[in-house]
């Protein structure tokens, strides 16, 4: 399950399914308007609403959650109905009509509402739109598809970021109308859903079990998948939100307007990364490159515990942007290689749940050794974790299901 042979040409990548092309400018577009806002978050939260990080980690830790149980259930839902374009744009337009409603929050609990409503957007989306790139693609590109599509998004999270800081710096308007703003984009995701978006016609003959009876937890029969999971949920319990890394980054430039083009920057390096990483696991191996990206991360958040200026920061953020690339798209290609067709959306909808079963713990955790013993225990932990992570994930043997 390691990946294709030989190395894929300029043509491969240009000839790749209009959907997931479409798909790739739909998250685009989402990220552009998602990423004039979230950078503002932590600061907006703290600083103009009086949070505490323990609040911030409550926001971030319960809008997450939120997210991935809803994942589980579209996912299935895709699969039982057989459809997964109206689940796509449903979780897009939802999250595009509730997110700049930010602005017009007056306390953090408002904001933790909105974050929730925004995040169920994302849970009724996402599984369903993993599920269909894999089915309009030729296994041998899983990686391919997944991470051009993780480009595009990241493509767009450098917009955001970047818009947010020229409104921010280059004229009177203040961060709530910034968040107001990001509707523009938002919009423009859901337009291109309507028009660019297809769906496959899947043989589902004599697979008709996902319509029958309770919510399916097969995929978990595969010894794999099962223990897969299991090192993700390790790994995702020492990752706590980026919102504190944001945090870290405000209070050491006391400069809003700086922290959403530094975080534009980082995007700008994931952006470029992604698709190489992705060419890359189709030819040399999946796990091979998720081990390698959960290792940056336990260096990068080793390197943001010692950091104390800028420059250190900035490379911080280069190391981490390394395992972004080398793990989002790929970790989702293993998902498709390890199951069956008819359970894509289950398996892809359990992938995040453990993700967001994790994802709540992680940022309260994260925020209390913050608070209690200082941000580099935090993220010294959160290292730790990483790296224990990655040396049972090398161990395992990953073998697709008949």
């Amino acid at each position: 399950m390691d990946g294709g042979k030989g190395k894929p040409s300029l043509k491969e990548l240009l000839t790749l399914p209009g959907t997931v092309i479409a798909l790739g400018l739909v998250s685009f577009f989402t990220d552009a308007s998602s990423e004039m806002i979230y950078p503002l978050i932590p600061l907006f939260l703290t600083e103009v609403l009086g949070a505490t990080p323990v609040a911030l980690g409550l926001v971030e830790g319960v809008a997450e959650a939120t997210a991935s149980l809803l994942k589980a259930l579209s996912g299935y839902a895709s699969d039982r109905w057989e459809k997964r374009k109206p689940f796509v744009f449903a979780g897009y337009g939802l999250s595009a009509l509730s997110r700049p409603l930010i602005g017009l929050a007056g306390s953090w609990p408002v904001v933790l509402l909105i974050r929730f409503a925004d995040r169920v957007g994302k849970g009724v989306r996402t599984s369903p739109r993993d599920a269909l790139i894999a089915d309009v693609t030729p296994r041998d590109r899983y990686g391919t598809a997944y991470s051009l599509h993780r480009a595009l998004d990241h493509a767009g999270a450098v917009v955001g970021p970047f818009v947010a800081w020229a409104l921010l710096s280059g004229t009177t308007l203040s961060i709530r109308s910034v968040f107001l703003l990001a509707f523009i984009p938002g919009a423009a995701s859901l337009l291109t859903i309507h028009l660019g978006v297809r769906e496959t016609n899947r043989d589902r003959e004599g697979k008709q079990m996902q319509k029958r009876g309770k919510l399916s937890l097969s995929p978990l029969k595969n010894r794999s998948f099962f223990l897969y999971l299991s090192l993700l949920l390790l790994f995702t319990i020492g990752n706590g939100s980026d919102a504190f890394i944001l945090l870290k980054i405000g209070k050491m430039s006391r400069q809003a307007s700086f922290v959403p083009l530094f975080w534009g920057g980082f995007h700008v390096v994931k952006s470029l990364l992604s698709l190489p990483a992705g060419l890359l696991a189709d030819r040399w191996g999946r796990k091979k490159v998720v081990v390698s990206g959960w290792l940056s991360f336990s260096a990068a958040y080793l390197l943001f515990g010692l950091s104390r200026g800028t420059g250190g920061l900035i490379f911080s953020f280069l190391v981490y942007s390394l395992y972004y690339s080398l793990t989002e798209g790929v970790e989702k290609a293993i998902v498709a290689e390890l199951v069956a067709e008819e359970e894509r959306g289950t398996a892809f909808g359990l992938f995040h749940l453990t993700v967001g079963v994790g994802a709540l713990p992680a940022s309260i955790l994260f925020g209390f050794l913050w608070k209690t013993f200082g941000a580099e225990s935090a993220f010294f932990v959160s290292s730790g974790l990483a790296l224990l992570s990655a040396l049972l994930l090398s161990l395992l043997p990953l073998t697709r299901r008949a």
